[in-house]
């Protein structure tokens, strides 16, 4: 009899010692506005491409774009600003 050696190792990779950090975690909250609005972005592009754009899908993915630069900008602008304090 052959041992299953994947099965072991599919077992072993959700292991407790394996789940996220508390600082994985809030790096996660933190960038969330900027993952949804990817998201977004995403979702009016492929509706974009389902059929031949109209001038309400330009607008539609040029606002999800915006939108995608803006929480951008905000997460940056939010990480230089804790690093920032944490050193002084």
């Amino acid at each position: 009899m052959n041992p299953i050696v994947t099965v072991q190792e599919a077992v072993t990779a959700f292991a407790d010692f394996m789940e996220p950090t508390d600082a994985e975690l809030d790096a996660i909250d933190r960038e969330m506005p900027l993952i949804l609005a990817d998201v977004d972005l995403i979702d009016a592009q492929i509706v974009a491409m389902d059929h031949n754009p109209n001038e309400l899908d330009t607008r539609r993915v040029r606002r999800a774009l915006a939108r995608v630069l803006t929480e951008y900008r905000v997460l940056a602008n939010r990480t230089d600003g804790q690093a920032a304090g944490g050193a002084a």
